[in-house]
């Protein structure tokens, strides 16, 4: 076990561990975008809704 121990201690990390690799983003595709403005929409019509009914009181 200690002759392992050893060995490995011998062998420099950077041969024992994998290269990093950049990740790289995904394109954005059109049913994204889609739903991105539909959720756009939605948020400012309840942001409509809500400034309506709080200036009605």
């Amino acid at each position: 076990m200690t002759r392992i121990l050893t060995l490995a201690a011998l062998v420099p990390a950077p041969l024992l561990a994998a290269p990093f690799e950049r990740p790289i983003p995904q394109p954005q595709t059109e049913t994204a975008e889609f739903w991105f403005f539909v959720g756009s929409v939605a948020l400012v019509l309840s942001l409509v809704a809500v400034q309506w009914l709080v200036s009605r009181r």
